[in-house]
């Protein structure tokens, strides 16, 4: 297996991630109440729900960009101690097809069947 095509391209989705997370911040960074301020005083209720919802899209996605990094990093030490590309609970070989779906994947495509199951 080529760890190292591997190793490019998760530090490029990292890059890509961690990308994502700084904008997410930029985005998010007045509070509620500053944004909500800013509009006229005849805010409506409607207003403050759409306000609240877009923060809490963002915050969702700022959560799962984060465990998406984790899993990234994960991955990338993998490559470094040699387990890369070895499934975590049944020890075998995970498919170079899998990898390249999903490069940080951490079980093969059985194991994950029957943990998506359980």
């Amino acid at each position: 297996m080529d760890t190292e095509r591997f190793r490019k391209i998760l530090v490029d989705e990292r890059d890509r991630v961690a990308s994502t997370i700084e904008h997410l911040h930029e985005s998010n960074s007045r509070s509620f109440e500053e944004e909500t301020e800013e509009e006229t005083f005849d805010n409506h209720l409607a207003d403050s729900a759409t306000a609240t919802l877009d923060r809490e899209i963002d915050s969702t996605l700022e959560e799962n960009s984060g465990n998406l990094l984790s899993g990234i990093d994960e991955a990338l030490d993998r490559i470094d101690n040699g387990t890369f590309g070895t499934c975590s609970r049944c020890g075998k070989q995970i498919a170079e097809e899998r990898l390249e779906a999903i490069p940080y994947a951490t079980r093969c495509i059985d194991c994950q069947r029957l943990a998506e199951r359980a």
